[in-house]
């Protein structure tokens, strides 16, 4: 775990957001990020801003129950970070995407509650990862408004072996963690790049593809 300064994760969170925004993966307002503090709280995007063009008043930070320490309100999705870091000492950086490829697959796909990604050149980025040669399941869990209800799903998924450091949430978007930003981006767009190339793959098996 990289545990961060308030400063230093508000400057890391305004850019994984401008990047984020550029790849297309966060459109509107939509999406959460979130740095652990060396103080013990956490750097969170406050809610409702459009992650392209986020600034340093943009970030907030809350206590480990999610309550504000500055007065400012986060973002809705609070609740899923800390879950996370509750969940996984080492992580040290949250980031929630909204692909248009992550959202489909989850769609085009309903009963699933896993995706495996396997034999990708592209498995090596996440974390622990040496070989192309090996398997990891992409847990999916149903959208639902109560925060607790995905937690409590989530978290009995991602306990099982071979579980990515990502999990897709059903028509909603993909969730991936690091022990820094920097690793997280690693991670999110790993998985972002792996999905894309499987529906690509479904499309041309299926006669589809342009």
């Amino acid at each position: 775990m990289a545990a961060s300064s308030f400063a230093e994760a508000r400057s890391g969170i305004v850019a994984v957001g401008r990047w984020l925004d550029g790849k297309g993966w966060a459109p509107a307002t939509s999406g959460n990020y979130s740095v652990r503090l060396d103080d013990g709280s956490f750097a969170v995007t406050v809610s409702g801003r459009h992650k392209g063009r986020l600034t340093e008043d943009d970030v907030m930070r809350v206590d480990v129950s999610g309550a504000s320490l500055d007065g400012k309100k986060p973002s809705a999705e609070t609740a899923l970070h800390l879950a996370l870091y509750r969940d996984f000492p080492d992580v040290g950086a949250v980031l929630h995407s909204h692909s248009s490829n992550a959202v489909g697959l989850t769609r085009a796909f309903p009963d699933l509650t896993g995706w495996t990604l396997q034999g990708h050149e592209m498995l090596k980025a996440l974390p622990g990862n040496t070989t192309h040669e090996t398997r990891v399941i992409l847990p999916i869990v149903d959208n639902s408004q109560d925060m607790a209800v995905i937690d409590a799903k989530m978290s009995s998924l991602l306990v099982k072996p071979g579980s990515a450091p990502a999990y897709l949430i059903r028509a909603h978007g993909l969730y991936g963690w690091g022990k820094d930003l920097a690793e997280a981006e690693r991670v999110i767009e790993a998985v972002e790049w792996m999905i894309a190339a499987e529906l690509a793959e479904i499309g041309f098996r299926n006669g589809s593809a342009a």
